[in-house]
């Protein structure tokens, strides 16, 4: 890998997922281009202004490039894409586009990819479509949480500063956890890893791909009840109430997948109503003064909810397939999705 004084990292969106990396990579004095559409293009000629809940602070974001069109993925020209869309996205005509043309803009080359959006089965399907080497790419899950100002108004929680937080194009709350990479990929992975830790402030964790399928499966069925339920704090919910039960035995159904193997299994069996709930009212003590609920609602209830219903639909076809009857997942799509298989 070139020292992180001189790799080039392409990041394909600009979003809040894309603009909190590139922010870190910079710190890691990487040299960062985004890859949007044109429409995009001109909102991202000004340097970005960043909220960070971990320190109360504005950070302030430059020196990058943008291109907008996928001709300019020339071979050999960056060390890393990172992939930073929706699995909706990635997976519509256009998602499949720009699969095809990454690809071939990296064939026989040492450039290597992470594919960052979530759906069932997402590393076969980006390696069929993209036609990648196995050593050239590897699956990823961003766990920070960002989002734009402007387009919700989450709680204030002190000592959150409503005016600087007003004048940033993104806030995000890292907390030393933005993103985990699966080790089927292994020098990907370690490589990006090396680079992205330099920032000094931010960190990636790479983790066994098994359990990174069953988490980016399983918890939208969480989420889907959590929507069902209008999205209250998780301190207030009943462990006993029946959505949250609902919800929780899709969960289990679909960790017992066999893609997800013997892990799948175990996760399983240590699923319960009562310790999902403990991890989450942890996690949302843990992330203020960040919302994580009322998040939650924006992100889960709006911003990616057809990426979470088509992956929960997804997975009811994959159990299907193995001639599992799912009958939780099947309820629980009944009141949360219309496009049931």
């Amino acid at each position: 890998m070139k020292n992180a004084a001189t790799s080039r990292v392409l990041i394909v969106g600009a979003g809040s997922v894309g603009l909190i990396v590139g922010y870190h990579l910079s710190l890691a004095k990487a040299d960062v281009t985004f890859l949007v559409r044109p429409g995009r293009v001109e909102r991202l000629s000004r340097p970005q202004t960043l909220y960070c809940y971990d320190d109360n602070s504005l950070k302030h974001y430059e020196g990058y490039s943008v291109i907008s069109d996928h001709a300019d993925i020339a071979e050999g020209r960056f060390d890393y894409i990172l992939i930073t869309l929706d699995g909706a996205s990635l997976q519509n005509e256009d998602g499949v586009a720009l699969t095809k043309a990454i690809g071939k803009a990296v064939e026989g080359t040492e450039t290597k990819v992470i594919q960052g959006s979530m759906f069932v089965d997402s590393r076969r399907w980006f390696q069929s479509v993209s036609g990648l080497r196995d050593d050239q790419f590897t699956t990823g899950y961003f766990s920070f949480l960002s989002y734009p100002p402007s387009a919700v108004t989450l709680p204030l929680h002190g000592p959150t500063d409503p005016e600087l937080l007003a004048k940033a194009d993104q806030a995000y709350y890292d907390n030393q956890a933005a993103m985990m990479l699966d080790d089927s990929g292994p020098a990907v992975a370690e490589g990006f890893a090396e680079l992205y830790n330099a920032s000094g402030v931010s960190k990636v964790a790479i983790v066994p791909a098994a359990g990174i399928a069953i988490l980016a499966n399983a918890i939208f069925a969480m989420f889907a009840g959590c929507d069902l339920l209008g999205w209250p704090k998780f301190s207030d919910i009943d462990p006993t109430d029946e959505t949250w039960r609902l919800a929780i035995a899709a969960m289990k159904e679909i960790q017992t997948l066999s893609m997800h193997g013997e892990a799948g299994r175990q996760a399983a069996e240590a699923t319960t109503e009562a310790s999902v709930l403990e991890e989450n009212v942890a996690m949302e003590k843990q992330m203020l003064p960040l919302d994580l609920q009322e998040f939650n609602r924006f992100h889960h209830g709006g911003k990616v909810n057809k990426q979470d219903r088509a992956l929960l639909t997804a997975s009811l076809a994959a159990g299907r397939a193995e001639g599992k009857e799912m009958p939780a997942l099947t309820e629980l799509l009944r009141h949360y999705s219309s496009e049931i298989p």
